[in-house]
């Protein structure tokens, strides 16, 4: 028996060990859970409150990010009035730009209620060119996209009734009109800009809105817009071509409009398309220079292309009727198209007033001594008779 008890002792004292760890590890347990429990409650409770501050703090940063939209020239616009900002006005053309031409021959195409903003050629677009449009308080700027947009507006379509057939013949030479024959014409606009001052008639201190004297200006205007001009003909279609290979280039594509016009009103029928309109821009530059002064594509269309003639006549007067003698010469009106206010009578002033009445006066005594003296005389052959 002492021998078991021996034995047994050791046995009974590791149950006890293993019987208080097995308690500790379940107490550790509990524990543990209660706390994991706690950090949830914990967790369900601060996570709101940290979603609201995450959303406020990026709510924040994006107020702070996105800019405020840009501001208008026009603060008391009128609504669905478009307005457009060009260049000044010129004595031979209504503007030296082809872009600014084309939007507002457009406008007058399509009957859009517009205002030329008087800004002396100061102002630019965000994109820092001209032409741009104002419309209910956003500015719309590029050419092609002010003219996309507002047919959108208004629904104004150049090109409904076209076939699909036409519509690809149309978009194929528009882009040999704007991507080719454009650059042949700034080609000879620039390559002798005094030549084109002359022939355009350009006041530059007008074109610039400069006060500054005209030799610096024409300093300026060589250096600056002539040399980008250039540059910008010799990266589009004629890098290494010659001057007299791109005056051919430009004779050729005037050809190709002449044939496509034969003896049709228009391109495509008795009414104009947006073909038409781009080829108007480029004839009312060359057909607008002085037939004194050299300038060979102008001679081209007189002498071979005469019917793209009779094409520019029928556009001006389809869009710009007698607003395009008001719009240039000595009244370079920039508005025509808008009615003018009846002028203030003028009251007459004090003097001319009183002179008058002394006149009146004089002239009432004057017929009544008259008519006095006739009485007189008439009581006298009564009497003798």
């Amino acid at each position: 028996m002492p021998e078991t008890e021996v034995e047994q002792q050791p046995a009974n004292t590791e149950a006890v060990k293993e019987e208080k760890k097995d308690l500790v590890d379940e107490s550790a347990k509990i524990e543990d859970g209660s706390e994991k429990k706690d950090e949830a409650e914990k967790k369900e409770k601060t996570e709101p409150e940290q979603k609201e501050k995450k959303k406020k703090c990026t709510e924040k940063k994006v107020k702070e990010v996105v800019p405020p939209p840009p501001a208008v020239h026009k603060k008391d616009f009128e609504k669905d009035v478009v307005y457009l900002y060009q260049f000044n006005r010129t004595t031979a053309i209504p503007s030296m730009s082809r872009y600014c031409l084309k939007v507002e021959t457009w406008l007058k195409l399509n009957g859009i209620k517009y205002e030329n903003v008087a800004h002396n050629s100061k102002l630019r677009s965000k994109r820092g060119l001209l032409p741009f449009v104002e419309l209910n308080g956003e500015e719309i700027c590029d050419s092609e996209i002010i003219i996309k947009t507002l047919a959108a507006k208004f629904g104004k379509d150049m090109d409904e009734g076209l076939t699909n057939d036409q519509k690809n013949i149309q978009h194929a030479t528009i882009a040999m009109v704007q991507n080719h024959l454009h650059w042949s014409v700034s080609h000879w606009m620039n390559k002798d800009p005094d030549n084109m001052l002359k022939g355009l008639k350009l006041n530059l201190q007008t074109v610039m809105g400069s006060k500054l004297p005209n030799g610096l200006l024409n300093f300026v205007f060589k250096h600056t817009y002539v040399r980008k001009g250039i540059k910008k003909v010799k990266s589009t279609s004629f890098a290494g071509y010659t001057a007299e290979e791109i005056e051919e280039a430009g004779k050729g594509d005037l050809k190709v409009l002449s044939e496509m016009l034969g003896d049709k009103q228009f391109f495509f029928g008795d009414d104009p398309h947006f073909l038409d309109l781009v080829t108007f821009v480029q004839l009312a530059i060359l057909l607008a220079v002085d037939p004194e002064l050299p300038c060979p594509l102008r001679d081209y269309i007189n002498g071979d292309c005469k019917n793209l003639v009779g094409l520019y006549t029928r556009m001006k007067d389809r869009a710009w009727g007698d607003h395009w003698e008001e719009a240039i010469g000595d009244k370079m009106e920039l508005n025509p198209h808008i009615p003018k206010p009846d002028p203030p009578k003028e009251e007459p002033k004090v003097e001319e007033a009183k002179d008058n009445k002394e006149e009146e006066k004089k002239e009432e005594e004057k017929e009544k001594g008259d008519k006095d003296e006739k009485e007189k005389e008439d009581n006298k052959e009564e009497e003798k008779k």
